[in-house]
């Protein structure tokens, strides 16, 4: 992604998230920080599930790659191991029933949704940042749920913007987001500069994400290199929590989401 292309992401992005003040119900006061608001946060269990997370209405191939036309409804939207790509989508009316606030800083003050993520996440995030924080590199949350809605007003903006075509390079059509799921969240440095940018990549940050995410769960699920197989550039800054299991086979493996499921269902011969 170029620079300019960046940049009106990341304007497009503002305006949105001014509207989402707006319109969205907010949870406590707009001015109180996570870490003293005494909401519900991530607590000890998890309502998350493991299944075969390649299940389809009926199955395909699970490349990255692929138009509107040949999307697939996922049948098990709530597994912790879904794949949501280009070829598989949520439900349209899937929302997580789990979501919680993880207790980590975010670039913003405000109790919004695109704050939260699924409790058995928000768990395993609480103790990357940490351990972040440890290595002396904190991090900041940017953005990380994301409603149908939502999704679907920000792609429509980048299509006015830059057309369908090279939107869909840097964002994902409605229902087939990753941040819908409640899984995953775009992280910077604490200071909130280089926030879901490429000018994150090649950060002490984003070094320490690469080498210990898998170490709580979580994969950086667009790897540089691997652009034709994920069907997205490279986003050093986007987490997918998986497990912690699935995270250190991809890890260990230097193997996408994609095909590390392509590879599940060959030893599951289905």
């Amino acid at each position: 992604m170029n620079q300019n292309v960046q940049k009106e992401k990341q304007n497009v992005l503002k305006e949105e998230e001014n509207v989402q003040k707006e319109k969205e119900n907010s949870v406590g006061s707009s001015e109180a920080p996570v870490q003293n608001s005494g909401e519900i946060t991530a607590s000890a269990s998890s309502k998350g599930k493991k299944s075969d997370s390649s299940t389809t209405d009926n199955g395909t191939s699970l490349s990255g790659k692929g138009g509107t036309d040949d999307i697939q409804t996922i049948a098990n939207p709530a597994s912790i191991d879904v794949l949501v790509n280009k070829q598989h989508k949520l439900p349209e009316n899937y929302a997580p029933d789990d979501l919680v606030y993880p207790n980590v800083r975010f670039t913003f003050k405000e109790k919004i949704k695109k704050r939260m993520m699924r409790e058995e996440a928000a768990q395993a995030l609480e103790k990357l940042f940490k351990a972040a924080d440890k290595d002396g590199l904190p991090l900041a949350g940017v953005s990380a749920y994301r409603s149908h809605k939502r999704q679907k007003t920000l792609f429509e903006a980048y299509v006015k913007k830059d057309g369908e075509e090279k939107a869909r390079t840097y964002s994902a059509y409605p229902g087939t987001s990753e941040h819908e799921t409640g899984l995953a969240i775009d992280v910077t440095k604490s200071d909130g500069s280089c926030a879901a940018t490429g000018c994150f990549a090649g950060t002490p940050e984003a070094e320490w994400l690469a080498e210990h995410a898998h170490e709580f769960g979580f994969i950086i699920r667009y790897p540089e290199g691997k652009e034709n197989i994920t069907g997205y550039t490279y986003e050093p800054w986007h987490l997918r929590y998986v497990g912690q299991s699935e995270a250190d086979n991809m890890f260990k493996n230097d193997l996408t989401f994609e095909e590390y499921a392509d590879q599940a269902l060959v030893a599951t011969g289905s």
